[in-house]
């Protein structure tokens, strides 16, 4: 596990010294630089450096859940084509036909989990920082000297330690801050989660294998973090909830303006412009709405005046009379053999 931990000092190097190159900035702006709430606010400019860092990888993000939207239904046909069969042929051609339409397509099911696997090694380092550089025998490191890390060390914000845990605390006012941070933590979580699965998704994707297991994630995630949330430090809460927060921002933006289409955010952007069209007395074409309402009613009467014109000149069949002229004959009396006198061309032939 120590080789591990030390594969993260880069990013714990890089980590220590934003936080510190922030809090020396909340420090000129007349913050007292000892307070756990320059601190926390440092470690807020963290998470903002680290989510604009990821900007680009959030846009490959979207695009990579609009693709898996679109195939959809070809994986649902690949899926129905090789449901039962076990054996290992048919496993080897569903996911080589599987992998041929990602291919395609240029996506793959993990693009869409990239933010939170790049923000792990950072969580990791953050939980580095604080539960073992600002202990006593805890080590300076980057720009966080051991005057800048003694202050963090001994900051309290409403009486709890940035590196205290809800576990590790003695105090109950410390536990009932990181207890308010863990459910601030799972329910951002879990709103983020469902504000990019159903909110931006069309129905025909929330159906299908692939849609279920975006549902179990939606829920197990936030099961996962009520389960281990109690053992983060107060900072690693603060960055937690600050992150999905932004997340929540960020996807409410792009969603409300760029939303998938076919989806429920296509629906509520659809009806926006349609209300602000109207409170300005236009609909989305430039008419007015009396107008619209004028050449509907016009276009109406015109399809039932037409239908009705075709119904009258319909002709109606008129049947003749016994022993009368049929139909192509000038008239005159009948002779025997059904020949008749006067006919204007050639009868019909006789058998």
């Amino acid at each position: 596990m120590e080789a591990i931990f030390s594969l993260l000092v880069p990013i714990e190097w890089v980590v220590a010294s934003v936080m510190a190159l922030v809090h020396q900035g909340l420090e000129f702006l007349g913050m007292d630089p000892e307070s756990g709430v320059a601190w926390a606010l440092s470690i807020v400019g963290l998470t903002a450096v680290i989510r604009m860092a990821l900007i680009p990888v959030f846009v490959r993000q979207i695009k990579a859940q609009r693709s898996m939207q679109v195939i959809a239904p070809d994986l649902r046909k690949i899926q129905d084509k090789y449901k039962g069969k076990k054996d290992q042929a048919s496993r080897e051609a569903m996911t080589k036909e599987t992998m041929a339409l990602y291919s395609e397509h240029k996506t793959n099911p993990f693009a869409s989990c990239l933010p939170l696997l790049l923000q792990m090694p950072i969580f990791f380092s953050l939980f580095r920082v604080l539960n073992y550089r600002l202990k006593e025998d805890g080590e300076a490191i980057g720009l966080l000297s051991e005057p800048l890390r003694q202050q963090a060390m001994n900051a309290e914000l409403f009486g709890a330690k940035l590196s205290d845990t809800f576990l590790g605390a003695d105090a109950s006012a410390t536990r009932w801050i990181a207890a308010v941070l863990i459910a601030m933590m799972v329910s951002t979580t879990f709103f983020s989660q469902r504000q990019l699965t159903f909110k931006n998704m069309p129905a025909s994707a929330l159906e299908g294998p692939m849609a279920q297991q975006q549902k179990i994630l939606l829920y197990a995630l936030p099961f996962i973090f009520v389960i281990s949330g109690p053992n983060f430090p107060i900072g690693v809460l603060i960055y937690w909830t600050v992150s999905n927060a932004w997340s929540m921002g960020q996807q409410f933006y792009v969603i409300r303006r760029n939303p998938t289409p076919g989806s429920e955010a296509e629906k509520a952007l659809i009806a926006r412009k349609t209300e602000k069209a109207a409170r300005k007395g236009l609909t989305i074409d430039g008419r007015t709405l009396e107008e619209a309402r004028a050449e509907e009613e016009a276009a109406a009467a015109a399809a039932e005046e037409e239908r009705r014109n075709r119904q009258r000149q319909q002709p109606k069949r008129k049947k003749g009379k016994k022993g009368g002229a049929k139909p192509g004959q000038t008239g005159g009396a009948s002779k025997p053999g059904g020949a008749n006198a006067g006919d204007s061309g050639p009868g019909p032939t006789s058998t």
